[in-house]
This record gives C-alpha cells, structure tokens and sequence, in this order.
C-alpha cells in the first residue's frame, strides 16, 4: 500500500496572546511556537500504521520553507520513507486551492494508493486542501474520515465518516482516493530516539514551482480563489444586559426591549 500524507506547520496559539503584524495580513509569529497542524498528525499515524500493517511505503509532503523540516523529519522518524518539500517565493499569499495545486503537481509523478491530509487546518481554519486536491488528481475522497478499513482485494476501502450529532457515514470506494482525517481516529505516537537519529539522515527533496511544471501565476494571490485583504480585531459592541427579578417580570422586561427594537 503506497500512501502520501500532506502536512502542514503551523503556529500554537492555544495559550498565546495574538496580535496582527504591520503587514496588516498576518499574525505576529515572533514569540509563537510551531508544530504539525494537529489533524495532520493523526493522518501521519494513520498512514504509518496501515503501512504497518499490510506493508508499503509513506512519503511525506509539504508546503513552506527550510522551519517545515523540523514538522517532515517528526513525520519520517515516526514511520515515513521519503520527504518533498515544495518551496517557491511565487507561494506567498496561496489560498488552499493553490497549495492543493503544488501538492497534486508533485503527487501526479508518484505512484499511491491514499493521500492523507488533516480535516482541518489549525491555522486558518481551512478545510479546502483535501477535497480540493482529489478533484485535481482525478481521484475518490472522503472527509472528516475516523475510521479506515482496507477491503480484502486491497482496491477498495470502507471510511467512516463523521458527522454532526455523534453520527457516523460509512462509505466504501476504490483506491486510489484522498482522505482528510479527523482528530481521534487514532492515538499519535511519540517518535523513539532510533527514528529521531535516523530520520536525520534522511532526505528531503526540495521542489521549486518549475521542478513540479507549474507557473507563478497558478499559485500565490493571482492563482487562488481567496485573496486576504487584512486583519482586523473583533469590533467590541455594547455589553450585555442583564435582566433580574421573577420570570414574570423578566419576561415583560424582555418583551418590552424586544418592541422597542422592533423585533416583535
């Protein structure tokens, strides 16, 4: 089973004051910590484990520049063979319809059987990658997957998907397919020390916009469906009001309020 997981570094800022930068486009990042998008995490142990499990090889892919080594190498000492880390000035300011661009150019020259990418992206939210990237390969997808189950002639799968309200969707479709993860599916491990060192050693092949045959213009602002104009903070609007007293009375207060701002 040949499979290709996508990964993405991004900021932790769970526990970090935010602030937008001068650019006015982005956050600030100086005092922040980096790691794998979490949901990227799960696709990575996912992948490791089918492998495995019935054989194969891993390889790992991602966008951004030489800091994205550190979030790869994690990925290659847990379990992944080989490493492509498409890296082009011409990316700056890509929506995920672009980046799912460079991916599937650089995914088209291998041979897979799953592409695995996160749900969703820590970062900005996003959940375009994935299905974007298997409508670009030309291949079956499923999203918000927590369950895999590889069919006995190795052609097909069984996914469950997750839904709203604790629901699940079974489905089953053949391979070659993309599928975004879902955080749970799985427990992540911890990369030993042994995989660590020899993780390091490694590879990882370094990809340019005209290595994958694609032009500036199909990626960055000019070749995505997005553009971010700016940041801006919340707008703080006027406080609460409070109603006390027994429910009779709050609710003739509230009745009152609602009339006098005609919404009744």
């Amino acid at each position: 089973m040949n499979m290709v997981v996508c990964v993405k570094r991004v900021p932790d800022t769970a526990e970090s004051e935010v602030h937008i930068d001068a650019s006015g486009k982005d956050i600030d990042k100086s005092k922040l910590s980096f790691g794998i998008n979490e949901a990227d995490n799960y696709a990575v142990e996912e992948a490791i484990q089918i492998k495995e499990r019935l054989g194969g090889t891993v390889n790992v892919i991602s966008v951004g520049g030489k800091d994205s080594d550190e979030q790869i190498r994690m990925a290659l000492a847990k379990g992944g063979d080989e490493a492509i880390r498409i890296e082009d000035p011409a990316m700056a300011g890509s929506d995920g319809f672009a980046i799912a661009k460079a991916l599937a150019a650089a995914i088209k020259g291998m041979e897979f059987d799953i592409v695995f990418t996160g749900a969703l992206a820590d970062d900005d939210g996003s959940a375009v990658v994935g299905v974007a990237l298997a409508e670009l390969l030309g291949v079956n997808h499923a999203a918000y997957v927590k369950k895999v189950e590889i069919l006995e002639d190795g052609k097909k799968i069984k996914v469950g998907r997750e839904l709203e309200g604790g629901l699940m969707e079974f489905l089953e479709m053949e391979l070659p397919a993309v599928l975004t993860i879902q955080t749970g599916i799985n427990e992540p491990r911890y990369a030993s020390f042994k995989g660590i060192k020899q993780a390091a050693k490694k590879e990882i092949a370094i990809k340019s916009l005209s290595d994958l045959g694609l032009d500036a213009s199909e990626v960055g602002e000019a070749g995505s469906w997005a553009v971010l104009e700016k940041f801006t903070p919340p707008v703080v609007g006027e406080m609460a009001e409070i109603l006390t007293g027994e429910p009779e009375e709050t609710a003739a207060k509230l009745a009152a309020i609602l009339k006098e701002k005609g919404l009744v």
